[in-house]
């Protein structure tokens, strides 16, 4: 187990949410502002830092940079994470014209310099990048539900094109590691909309690809499936050499930490849409349910079980926080 992760289990209080959009209210900047500064990022991140007892600094959890530096046109307001809006074919079959981009292009170099900045404003405190997966990324330039017809129709398409997306996040992760991130949380959500056997054809294969190019001592390595059929991916999600394996509120955690090797970190999975439309006693509600469930086992550690949306209430992320804290008997 790499030292990072060691560091986490030993300090349980300092939990680590996918909390990043919200930094834009703690600055009173909008979210178009946060994702086109690296500074504000950087500036965001360390005002969590510092309001919240995490354990690690978590850079932005976008997952439409990636898919915006192939060509995708995105949605962008004011208060929501941006979204895809139009992938770049319209046919399968195109794949093979795709060209797979510099980092740099698009707002990837924004991101990359968000991470180099937020490295020298938070010192010893780990600082972990978010990418999006390979088959959640093939299904923001196709089409989902296109994409999930031709895994059965064209294989061999489908897998060019995953090819493609794996190696420009292969060289995305490595520039966020060669400015500083400890570590990266792979965000493959559209992997729980497949059967098992679908899913360790099209998706775990290249996630392994990614994570093999990029392992390295003392780079965390964290794997991110929010979707509902990913506790029956634990055997082929087994063989990810992912240090931490990180779930959404739609899975059955007992069963995923049952059947998951007792020396990788599982974290989860307190509901998110609570911090945006709930109250603070939901919120607090949620984390004793999960730790009522989970919390004996050592090798876990709770989280939000997705990213927390920007528009969350502060009071209810503070809620989690403290909830967290007095299970661990630290509040």
């Amino acid at each position: 187990m790499k030292e990072t992760a060691k560091r986490l289990l030993l300090h349980k209080e300092k939990t680590v949410p996918i909390l990043s959009f919200p930094s834009a209210g703690l600055l009173g900047v909008s979210v178009r502002e946060l994702i086109s500064s690296a500074e504000k990022q950087a500036e965001g991140m360390a005002a969590i830092a510092k309001r919240c007892p995490v354990g690690a600094a978590l850079h932005m959890m976008d997952l439409s940079v990636e898919a915006e530096a192939f060509g995708a046109k995105i949605r962008v307001s004011e208060h929501e994470n941006p979204t895809v809006e139009k992938g770049i074919i319209e046919d399968i079959a195109d794949a093979a014209g795709i060209l797979v981009p510099q980092v740099g292009a698009g707002r990837t170099g924004v991101y990359a310099e968000g991470v180099r900045l937020a490295k020298k404003k938070l010192g010893d405190t780990p600082v972990f990048c978010g990418t999006i997966g390979p088959y959640s990324l093939a299904g923001r330039l196709f089409d989902m539900t296109q994409l999930m017809m031709e895994c059965f129709d064209s294989p061999d398409d489908v897998k060019l094109l995953l090819k493609k997306c794996a190696a420009f996040l292969t060289s995305y992760i490595r520039a966020f590691r060669e400015a500083g991130a400890d570590g990266v949380i792979l965000a493959e959500p559209a992997a729980g909309l497949l059967s098992p056997s679908l899913a360790e054809e099209f998706s775990t294969p290249f996630v392994k690809e990614i994570f093999d190019a990029v392992n390295a001592d003392g780079f965390l390595l964290c794997y991110h499936n929010c979707g509902a059929s990913a506790a029956d991916m634990t055997d082929s999600l087994a063989g990810l050499p992912a240090d931490v394996f990180h779930f959404g509120n739609a899975v059955d955690l007992e069963k995923i930490l049952a059947a998951m090797p007792s020396d990788r970190i599982v974290m989860g999975n307190v509901d998110p849409v609570l911090f945006r439309r709930g109250a603070p006693a939901d919120v607090r509600k949620d984390v004793r349910r999960v730790f009522a469930a989970c919390g004996a086992r050592e090798n876990f550690m709770i989280s939000s079980g997705c990213d927390i949306p920007a528009a969350s209430l502060w009071e209810n992320i503070d809620a989690y926080f403290a909830e967290v804290r007095a299970c661990y008997g630290a509040g």
